[in-house]
Formats: structure tokens, sequence, C-alpha cells
């Protein structure tokens, strides 16, 4: 499954050339990248932020469960979920919602299953078990989760793959949610496994489409035992088959009626021109700034998908031509986790996809024509090889305005490691972004949050606490999840929007927004999906360095592609903004509930 599909680059080139960039990290920036006047010395000194895991006082207690704890015989046992930052009631706070799995050796009764948990925001750093009410508790394997209001009611719904049937959560606007799968016609017989999916409007029509992707045509009556086959091996040692040796899944494009159903569009769109994927986490974005959607799909084993949308209903895969379907090296990797944002600050969004032990995760730089440049070693990420990496996100966790790395990591073979379980369960990795193109791994200074060890899969990004900084929410396999706090981020100002589509959908994904302070511009996009399998914060939030306000705030809406200005934005402020109708809320950042200065 996750197993490095080609050798790696030696460790000591790797390391060497991590030292070179290291040492390197304060040439001047690259040309043509926006970058502020402070010097790159002061971004490199201590860092006053810190992440705390508050997960238990915050009352996420229940463990994850997801196949055998010390050994699997299954390719689905190592594969882990996702999760959700997502504000389900519309109060203004990130909720969130917990997939989960089961064991094959146990027998469970409805009483003891595990299931899929929602959790709703107390608006004081607590956290409530609202599952059996909102009637979202599944048992099975519950492996990624998407949100976006499909039927633009307003209020934002849950899709969640799994290995079995996908389903649909409709948002019924009081706290509860109905199973919408048959109405919706997304059911299916057949089993699949889905993984990562994306809402996303291809046709901007003002109503959200839906990718899904599938990962491997799992039947376990015929997967071979491990240590069985060629698959079935690592280094050396038998290991749970996959994911080459299995048949890829095909991936899926729905397209919405506008009436609450979606109908299957993958062959006349061109998703299936590909061929069958190992897929697992997929993102929409307008990659090329001609205002439409692309689509990109991190693939495990295969060369990963970039398909461009051309404008007429359907899609071209050009990752190959475009330069993110391999490495550098012309080598697929095991491409699990997605984090795109624009990193240096030049106006085209970047890529950055994590990947397995031995292998480095590998930073995208878009050029601006089309293509993009591997710029892995030249950032400073060339001895990143050491753990398995997953969830991830470009995150500003201190809020000086360039957006740095965070990703999870933890391997997926527990008995390989069972006499040396530090090497199972590893670290958080943060990457501080420097303003010229690199970034230094600043991992070891960012508190106990940070260094201490799970096997991680999926993670998600947002201001649960509405203090102005960004906080992260991440899945622990078979152990309780990580609510990692951030202390610190919020001395540098911030502002954060919430985004309100009229004639586009609802929940604005797609929305292109750009944050101007001084010679320094910002870029950001409504997204749903990303990261592992997983659903970030919807709202937008931009660090704003030292400066106390922002100068100019463009919101693209993404149907009309019509342009909103707004000057001089005061900074410390979650702004609500309606398509067509402005700045309709504004609240200032707190810890704690009635903040708000108007709604």
């Amino acid at each position: 499954m996750f197993r490095h599909s080609c050798p790696a680059p030696p460790y000591l080139l790797a390391a060497l050339l991590g030292l070179a960039a290291a040492a390197h990290f304060l040439s001047d920036p690259r040309p043509g990248a926006n970058v502020q006047a402070s010097p790159v010395q002061s971004r490199v000194e201590m860092s006053e932020v810190t992440f705390i895991d508050v997960a238990r006082d915050a009352g996420l207690t229940v463990p994850n469960v997801w196949g055998g704890r010390d050994t699997q015989k299954y390719i689905v046992e190592v594969k882990g979920s996702g999760l959700a930052f997502f504000d389900y009631d519309n109060d203004g706070w990130l909720d969130i919602y917990l997939s989960n799995g089961v064991r094959f050796e146990e027998t469970y009764t409805p009483e003891t299953a595990p299931i899929s948990r929602l959790y709703r925001n107390n608006r004081n750093g607590t956290f409530s078990d609202v599952t059996a009410r909102a009637g979202v508790g599944r048992t099975g394997w519950g492996t990624g989760v998407c949100v976006g209001d499909y039927d633009n009611d307003g209020y934002d719904d849950l899709f969640c793959t799994y290995w079995g049937h996908n389903v649909l959560f409709h948002n019924n606007r009081d706290g509860t949610f109905t199973d919408a799968t048959h109405r919706a016609a997304l059911h299916a017989d057949r089993v699949r496994w889905g993984t990562g999916s994306t809402f996303f409007d291809y046709d901007r029509d003002g109503f959200l489409d839906l990718f899904v992707g599938n990962f491997v045509e799992l039947d376990i009556s015929k997967v071979p035992k491990p240590g069985e086959q060629r698959g079935c091996m690592w280094r050396g040692r038998p290991v749970v088959c996959g994911p080459r040796g299995l048949p890829a899944g095909t991936n899926i494009l729905y397209h919405n009626n506008g009436d609450g159903t979606f109908t299957d569009v993958s062959e006349k769109s061109g998703i299936l021109k590909p061929g069958a994927r190992y897929s697992i986490t997929s993102v929409s974005y307008d990659f090329d700034n001609d205002g439409w959607p692309d689509l990109y799909v991190a693939v495990d084993s295969m060369p990963s998908i970039l398909f461009r949308n051309n404008r007429d209903g359907t899609f071209t895969d050009i990752a190959l031509n475009a330069g993110c379907a391999y490495n550098e090296e012309g080598r697929e990797q095991a491409g699990m986790g997605l984090g795109v944002s624009d990193f240096n600050a030049d106006g085209w969004l970047d890529i950055f996809k994590t990947h397995f032990q031995d292998d480095t995760p590998t930073l995208y730089q878009n050029n601006g024509d089309g293509t993009f440049t591997d710029v892995t070693f030249n950032a400073g990420m060339g001895n990143l090889n050491k753990y398995v990496g997953w969830g991830t996100a470009f995150m500003d966790y201190d809020n000086d305005g360039w957006p740095d790395l965070f990703y999870v990591t933890g391997h997926v073979y527990p008995g390989f490691f069972k006499d040396n379980m530090d090497t199972f369960r590893s670290p958080r990795i943060v990457l501080r972004n420097l303003g010229n193109g690199k970034f230094l791994d600043v991992s070891a200074r960012m508190g106990p949050g940070i260094s201490q060890r799970f096997s991680s899969r999926g993670s998600a990004y947002g201001d649960y606490d509405n203090d102005g900084d960004r906080d992260v929410l991440v899945l622990n396999m078979n152990d309780p999840p990580s609510l990692l706090r951030n202390d610190g981020g919020n001395r540098n100002p911030s502002v954060t929007l919430k985004l309100i589509g009229s004639r586009c959908n609802r929940t604005a994904v797609g929305t292109r927004v750009r944050v101007v302070t001084g010679d320094h511009a910002q870029i950001g996009e409504v997204c749903s999906g990303g990261s592992v399998m997983s659903q970030s914060d919807l709202r937008l939030h931009f660090g704003l360095g030292k400066a106390a306000l922002a100068d100019l705030v463009e919101v693209r809406w993404p149907t009309t592609q019509q342009v909103e200005s707004f000057a001089r934005i005061e900074a410390g402020q979650i702004l609500t903004i309606k398509e067509g109708a402005g700045i309709i809320g504004r609240e200032r950042y707190a810890a704690q509930p009635d903040a708000r200065l108007s709604r």
C-alpha cells in the first residue's frame, strides 16, 4: 500500500543536501517573490508558538478503532482514515467529526460496535458528543470525509467514504442528519473502497459536484497472506499485501443535477481516461488561474493525477507534462497527503504531498505557465525521509503572513516494529516558511503536542477556539484523537473570512481571496477535502505579520468571477462576507463565546 515504490535517495546525499539547504536559508528570495521588508534573519529565531494536546480536557477521549493493534492480515487494517473540522450548526464555532473502523477478529453487538462520532463545540474549549442525536453514528470501515452544502440550503452536509458503501448525510438544519445516499442517487450496490473525496463546482452552475477517489478493489477472500508474494514483503520481512499486486480502483465524478440528485459522469467527463489508480486524497483548486476549478489526486505507487478543467464539462490529465505526476527523478511515490497554498507569494498555488518512509515529501512549485517544478531539495526538505507522512496542510501557525507546513506521521506495520514502537509511533513535523523559498524544520521547538508519538493518519486544521490562530485535529490509529491547541500564534494579528455564496454554491467552495498588506500579497481558496481524506475549516485564515490591518481584501466568486473589494480591514476579527451583500457580520477573536460585535 504505502510502501515506497522505488529506491530512496541515498541517505548520505540527502543529509548533505539538507545541510546545504539549511546553510543557505539566508540567501535572497527567488526572483519575482513578494517579500516583506523585515530581514529573513528575524524569521529563524526561537518560536514563541507551542502546540499543546488538550483532547482529554476537551472531552475527546474515545479511542479510534482500526484493525488489529499488533498484527494485521489485510491492507485495509493499516490504511486508517480521516476526520473533519466543520461548523454543522452554523453557530460560528468549529465542530468535530471522527471516522472509525472495526477489527476483523472481534464480534460486535449494536451496543459495543465502534461508530463514527460527531462532537459539538461548547464554545468554552470543550466538546459534547452529539452522535446519537445527530444520527451520524455508523459502524464500518469509514475512510474519508468531505463537507459541502450540496443542496444550497445554507447548512453544510457531510459525505463519508467507506470500504463498503459511501454515505451522504444531509444536514437537516436542526442539529440532526438524514442518510440521503439513495435519494441523491449516490448509492452503489457493489463494494468499493472510497478514499479522498471533494465537493467542487466544476461547471460553475452554482451547485456542488462530487469527486470520489477509490483505492483498491479489495476482496479479502482473494488477497494473499503476508509474505506470500513480492507485494507482501517489506525490508525482507512479511507484511500485509498491497497495493501493488492488487487491482486498483477507478475514480468517480458525480454531476449535481440541482434537484438534490447526482448523475455519474465519470466516463463522459474524462475522469476514467487515466485508468485505474490507487487514489488516496483529492483536492480542487484553480491551479492555472483561468477561473475554472481543476483537480489534483495523490496516488499511491502510481503517477499522481492533475485534471485540467477544459471548461466544457470535461477534464484532461496533464500531470505528466505539467511535472507533478512523479518526483524530480521521474519516479512515482507513495502519494498520501495533500496541502495547497501559494508558499512563495507569487500569485500561483503550489502543491505539497506526503509519502512513505525512506522517501521525502514533495513540494511542487507552480511555474505560472501550466507546469510545476519539484523544489523539495532546494526548499530544504531533502532529509525528511525518516517517517511515513500522512495528513498535511499549509498553515501559518505564527500569523506572520507566510504559509508554513504541518504534517502528521505514523508507520503502518506495528508487527514489524513490535520491539521498537518508537519507530511505529512517530512525532509531528512542522516546517517554517522562511519567506525566501526555503523551509526550516522547527518541530523540536514546537512543544509537547508536536513531539508526542502516535501512528497518525488524518489531520484537520482550523481555529476551534476562535482566538485568531490555527489549531490541529489529528486522528491516531487505535488511540484517542489529538487536539493540538496553538498557544502563541495569535501574538501576530490575523483576519478570518467566512464566505457565503448566493449565486455560487452556498459553501463558497472555489472562491479565491487575495489579502494585501503593504507589498505582500497572499491568496487562498475555499476547499472541500484534502490533508489525508479529511476536511479542514472552510473559513480562510490570513496572518498579517505586524500589520494592524489588511490594506485590501479581494474576493473572487467562482460562478460569476466577479470581484468584491474591501479596503483597510482591521485585524483581530472574523468577517462574514456574503456574495453581493458585502460584510454581513463581524466577530472579535476570543476564546470564550458571546464575543460578537454584530451578526
